[in-house]
């Protein structure tokens, strides 16, 4: 069974990217070389850091700094101005459970325009402000149908409504398509075009967080939404792009990281499944071109994923991975939540409930402030993982 797992993957990958014959990926864990991981809690100066003071002034800035330097760029914050149109709403969607909003989101910046179509589930049943759930979404907009002729378990509103959440989601091609040829067309072309032959400049995954960022501003905006307790999820890449929005901006109050891999909650140094190479070579818009200097170089990279999941400290951060999902590295991304809980347990004091070795398939770690499932199953956002989610907002935002 495990080789046809591995041949499938195998395939899948050639199938999606027409490249990974070039590239001897491991999937042996006896073959992953001897790493050493950078400290977290030791500034660039070698001096020790004890104290969120130091933590929040000096070693968190320097960790974020290296990774807008060299892995997603930068995200640029100035525009000159922002327009929330609402387009449709219907107070009696999904039977009558709850009130659709479709909202267009028009950002200004030297007479240049760029709008993200938002589409917003809220329960009705919800007294007062709700908590929400916001997907990136970078699959097909079917998958976010604010008709609900469409269903998938990817954006499972009719599950989630009647737990009391929100549920929003733009689709990532209004900011930048995940193409490597267009990626810029939108934002970087019309609002940022200064970023574009600039080595830290922003690509798709930082674009994607700007979007985020643009719905957090309307959420601010609404008060039907709590915007206090905004969840923000991501699947695979849009995994990759939350854990960096959400470092950066910390209006968003847990993160979700679903099955995201290399360059999301895996360990870069195992250098098992994806490496820094193949991500440069098929996804060059994914990460900034400074990436490219760290190609078979991963040990030389002065950050890795333990790092970025730290910076979202002291707000909580949940990773989900899948049994038969190796391309993703289940284990690099439980070592990765594992080894970042060190801020969390050691900063911040708080409870982190991450076992030394991986929890059984199926048996998810939720009342933590890091909190972790391997489930059955393949790559995938599905039912079980919206489930194990949920259930970790109910517990922070004292819901249970």
């Amino acid at each position: 069974m495990k080789h046809i797992i591995l041949t499938s993957l195998f395939f899948t990958l050639i199938t999606f990217t027409g490249l990974a014959q070039d590239y001897e990926l491991n999937y042996d864990e006896s073959k992953v070389p001897d790493y050493t991981l950078p400290s977290i809690l030791e500034t660039q100066e070698g001096e020790q850091v004890t104290t969120v003071r130091d933590w929040r002034n000096t070693r968190r800035p320097e960790i974020m700094g290296l990774y807008e330097e060299l892995v997603y760029g930068q995200i640029p914050s100035h525009f000159d101005a922002i327009e929330f149109d609402l387009i449709n709403e219907n107070p009696s969607a999904i039977e009558g459970t709850a009130t659709l909003k479709e909202v267009d989101i028009t950002i200004t910046r030297n007479g240049n325009s760029v709008t993200i179509r938002m589409n917003l589930f809220i329960p009705n049943a919800v007294e007062g402000a709700a908590p929400a759930f916001l997907l990136i979404n970078h699959r097909p907009a079917e998958n976010i149908d604010p008709t609900r002729e469409v269903q998938t378990d990817f954006w499972p509103v009719e599950r989630v409504i009647p737990k009391g959440y929100a549920m929003a989601s733009f689709h990532v091609g209004d900011v930048a398509d995940d193409d490597k040829e267009t990626w810029h067309h939108d934002i970087v072309d019309e609002l940022y075009p200064e970023q574009l032959n600039q080595p830290d400049g922003m690509k798709a995954l930082g674009g994607w967080g700007w979007g985020a960022m643009r719905l957090m501003d309307y959420f601010e905006r609404d008060s039907d939404i709590n915007e206090d307790q905004v969840v923000l999820i991501g699947h695979s890449r849009g995994g990759k792009s939350a854990l960096w929005t959400a470092a950066n901006d910390e209006r968003f109050a847990i993160v979700v990281s679903n099955e995201s891999g290399c360059g999301g909650a895996a360990l870069y140094k195992r250098e098992f499944s994806e490496t820094i190479k193949l991500l440069n070579d098929v996804r060059p818009h994914w990460f900034c071109d400074n990436l490219e200097q760290y190609n078979d170089r991963e040990a030389d990279l002065p950050v890795d994923q333990h790092m970025l999941i730290a910076s979202i400290a002291p707000r909580p951060v949940y990773v989900g991975s899948a049994e038969e999902d190796l391309g993703a590295d289940p284990k690099g991304e439980f070592l990765a939540l594992k080894h970042g809980s060190e801020v969390y347990e050691k900063i911040y004091h708080l409870s982190v409930n991450v076992p030394e070795d991986m929890p059984a398939v199926n048996q998810p770690i939720i009342e933590s402030y890091t909190g972790y499932h391997i489930r059955s199953g393949e790559h995938d956002l599905d039912l079980y993982d919206w489930d194990q989610y949920i259930k970790f907002a109910d517990y922070h935002f004292g819901r249970n």
